[in-house]
């Protein structure tokens, strides 16, 4: 009698998952700027307990290999820039990592999502970028900056923002009331509401068309007023602030920062 010894082979389907596989962290000088360049991925950001920036990432994917991700830290003038670098699917072009609007960013049928964490200690400014995710900034001290496609976009912070994103909404409160720059909220599918200390001032434009636009503040108001188109000067007046959407409401109030 002849025994046939076979064996089987279990194939695993559990999605790959690489935790906490990215961290940095570093002094930046008052006024200088921590921003992180996301693709798919939230990007969030609290303050610091002690004085130096920590960021951490978790990269995670179901079919793609979270490793082929890299994250890139590239230091300017301006303070530091960290990507998450995707592979690239633009022949003859790798994606790479530039400050600002610069780089190139190329992605294509890659699943991975890499979750950013960043901790801002007092005086440094945060910029906080991604595609699909959102941006949190929590009770910081500096100036804030969120862009986003996909996404809601929330920022509690003592000091200036910027936030834009296409499908989600945006709440904001701001602690200074003094900017010196136009300042400016826009989305398309989502609602806006922006908290604003008691003596602000800004010469204020903010449309809507599916939706209703209501402000804490006195407003001497400029042209034909329609209920989803106000432009007018906001308390004692100053830089222009725009607040814009298509489907949502926009909701200006006084907070107590």
């Amino acid at each position: 009698m002849k025994f046939i010894r076979g064996s089987i082979l279990l194939i695993a389907t559990l999605p790959f998952a690489l935790a906490a596989d990215f961290d940095w962290h570093g002094r930046l000088n008052s006024g200088q700027t921590i921003e992180i360049k996301g693709v798919n991925g939230t990007v969030r950001a609290e303050r610091a307990s002690g004085g130096e920036v920590e960021v951490s990432a978790i990269k995670i994917g179901r079919r793609s290999d979270p490793r082929a991700v890299q994250i890139t830290a590239v230091n300017h003038p301006g303070g530091i820039t960290l990507c998450a670098v995707y592979p690239s699917d633009d022949f003859g072009r790798g994606n790479d990592c530039r400050p600002g609007s610069g780089g190139h960013m190329s992605v294509h049928n890659n699943d991975v999502r890499v979750e950013f964490t960043v901790r801002v200690p007092p005086g440094v400014n945060f910029v906080g970028r991604t595609v699909n995710g959102e941006v949190e900034a929590a009770s910081l001290s500096g100036d804030v900056e969120a862009y986003t496609v996909n996404g809601r976009v929330r920022i509690s912070t003592t000091g200036f923002a910027r936030a834009n994103t296409v499908n989600g909404s945006i709440t904001a409160s701001l602690g200074k009331g003094n900017w010196t720059h136009p300042l400016a909220f826009q989305t398309v599918n989502g609602s806006i509401r922006l908290d604003l200390p008691p003596a602000a001032g800004a010469q204020l434009r903010a449309a809507t068309v599916n939706g209703h636009i209501s402000t804490d503040f006195p407003l001497a108001l400029r042209g034909r007023f329609n209920g989803k188109h106000i432009s007018g000067t906001l308390g004692a007046g100053g830089p222009e602030l725009s607040l814009k959407t298509v489907n949502g409401s926009i909701d200006i109030r006084r907070n107590m920062i």
